[in-house]
């Protein structure tokens, strides 16, 4: 008795904070419940202090009246600050903030640092405040993704409850940054997760509304811009979408490979001028701003002029070419910053341009041309960003103008088709390809309740080395009984050399020479754990090989498993006559 008295007594004196941790995976969904919204209240109020700095900054940087000396050395020495801390300390808080997010939640378990939280929020502060030409909801979609991630870790929830609270994190991010909850919500699910009928779209739903009420509560629900009412005046103002929206394809393609093809360059030059690179996009601004001082900072104030019909013609058309230049640089160089903002702002400058020349043709015909310039951001935003479900409503949300919503439907439906047809790889998996990282296709994600690789994969067992004499690696390959052996050195997977190749290099004479010199030769056809079987199977056809290496999306040089011809129909339930006579240890299975 006095031994359970002793228990009870010291179970009383644990500390109530380390007890309710440990009672937390016993609790896993009320715990995930009330996450949600401490996330959705935690974000909002990030935000908004995200917010309140950065225009602050600016402000200090850029007061009323101040030398135009300050719009060339500002932007400069914005980005040297940002570009050291960014490679010193903070190196996942460079570019945007979603396709990091992606990686984060495909290839990581949904594990985004508090260091790297709080060097976006902070690098981001400064390098959109010092006139970067960047914006600033791709960093809120990381900042509010990490502090999902964080709260998730440190409740010690499972590693898919820790994945599910990351789209919670972004929408609310993403509902705070731009007044636009239905919107945050379904770019959360359209591209951080991919399907629109995720199961966590309850708390997705919550995390957002939690998050606008905040905001709401603290800076009001005054909408982002103020346009008057729109209408559309005439039929024929129908074709002149459907212009638009191919001129905002073009732009939007121009922009995009534009944007990467900097960003390649700058990825070649050596590892030590990293620090030292987004000085090149400040430099850029610094002297556009000169003698154009729109082209600074995310520019919503000149997006809300446009809008209203306050901006020549002359000076729009100028501005497209200026900001795809300037925001492709700033990007490609390494600064901290998203490309929303120059999304919407290209958008709006093309929009009025086009609808300043329409109305000039024909004025009894159609609207003004701040209708156009409306049209024009989702227009841009969904050849750029390929959520046009998204651009649609975001646009509704920002302006609360319902008048418009056709023509919008029709202008981003046309720039959807035809950057799509001229970039085939949307730009947040183009920015993960370049470095490195493979991240699920909307093909992938769609093959949910597939058998999966995962299921049948092996370990890979030894892997032949470079050095290793043809010969002997023939001899070794037939031992293991496949048909291929991967040939790998202390960094990583080289390639995958076939039996048959090393057969006809011994008849010719050439087992004695090392394996290396004919890596040239070797292929190194691959999947993906995610993938489904019928992909392995597909895969193989092709390859004309039985067996296939299963490598990260992170890193595709590192080995995770292999998967065999007889591994994919034994998971499958076919060809177990056949099978018998393959050796396939149980213990091998993962």
């Amino acid at each position: 008795m006095s031994e359970i008295e002793t228990q009870t007594k010291r179970a009383s004196s644990e500390p109530r904070l380390r007890r309710w941790l440990r009672q937390m995976p016993q609790r896993e969904d009320q715990v995930f419940l009330i996450l949600t919204l401490v996330i959705g209240i935690l974000v909002g109020l990030t935000v908004v202090a995200f917010i309140i700095l950065t225009e602050r900054l600016g402000g200090r940087m850029y007061p009323p009246g101040s030398a135009s000396w300050r719009r060339v050395l500002v932007p400069i020495l914005g980005a040297l600050g940002t570009g050291f801390l960014l490679y010193r300390y903070f190196p996942d808080a460079r570019g945007s903030g979603v396709p990091q997010t992606k990686e984060a939640l495909f290839t990581r378990e949904g594990r985004i640092t508090l260091g790297t939280v709080v060097g976006r929020f902070f690098c981001s502060s400064a390098s959109l405040a010092s006139g970067i030409a960047l914006g600033r909801e791709g960093p809120a979609v990381q900042v509010g993704a990490g502090i999902a991630s964080v709260l998730g870790r440190f409740a010690r929830l499972s590693k898919e409850k820790v994945k599910a609270l990351v789209p919670v994190g972004a929408a609310a991010a993403l509902a705070a940054a731009f007044n636009t909850p239905i919107a945050a919500v379904l770019f959360s699910l359209e591209e951080v997760m991919g399907n629109l009928h995720a199961p966590v779209l309850g708390s997705v739903v919550l995390g957002s509304a939690t998050s606008w009420m905040v905001l709401r509560l603290l800076l009001g629900n005054e909408p982002l811009f103020h346009v008057p009412q729109y209408r559309v005046v005439h039929p024929l103002e129908f074709g002149i979408y459907a212009v638009l929206g191919v001129m905002g394809g073009l732009v939007s393609v121009a922009f995009v490979k534009t944007l990467l093809g900097l960003r390649a360059r700058f990825l070649r030059m050596p590892e030590r001028s990293r620090w030292a690179q987004p000085v090149a996009g400040g430099l850029l601004v610094g002297v556009l701003g000169w003698f154009v001082p729109q082209v600074l900072g995310v520019g919503y104030g000149f997006v809300g002029d446009a809008l209203n019909g306050k901006m020549a013609l002359q000076l729009m058309a100028m501005l497209v070419l200026l900001k795809v230049v300037a925001s492709a640089t700033c990007y490609g160089s390494g600064n901290a910053g998203g490309i929303f903002g120059p999304s919407l702002f290209i958008g709006a400058m093309l929009g009025g341009a086009v609808g300043s020349v329409a109305h000039h043709f024909l004025p009894g015909h159609t609207a003004a041309p701040g209708a156009y310039a409306l049209v024009g951001m989702g227009t841009a935003f969904a050849g750029i960003i390929r959520v046009p479900m998204t651009s649609v409503i975001m646009i509704f949300e920002v302006t609360h103008d319902y008048a418009i919503i056709v023509p919008l439907m029709i202008s981003n439906l046309v720039s959807f088709f035809v950057s799509s047809r001229l970039q085939p790889t949307p730009i947040y998996e183009a920015l993960a390809l370049q470095d490195g990282i493979h991240l699920p296709t909307a093909e992938t994600r769609g093959q949910e309740g597939m058998l999966r690789v995962s299921e049948a994969m092996r370990p890979r067992g030894e892997a032949l080395s470079p050095n290793l004499t043809v010969v002997k690696a023939l001899e070794l390959t037939r031992r293991s009984g496949l048909d291929a052996g991967l040939v790998a050195d202390e960094h990583g997977l080289l390639g995958l050399v076939s039996t048959a190749l090393l057969e006809r290099e011994v008849a010719a004479g050439a087992g004695g020479k090392s394996l290396g010199e004919f890596l040239e030769q070797c292929t190194c056809p691959h999947v993906h754990a995610g993938r489904s079987l019928a992909f392995a199977l597909e895969r193989m056809g092709t390859s004309g090989l039985d067996v296939l290496p299963v490598v990260s999306r992170a890193n595709v040089r590192e080995v995770e498993g292999i998967i065999t011809l007889a591994d994919v129909l034994e998971a499958l339930g076919v060809g177990r006559d056949r099978l018998a006579g393959i050796p396939r240890p149980p213990q091998e299975r993962h």
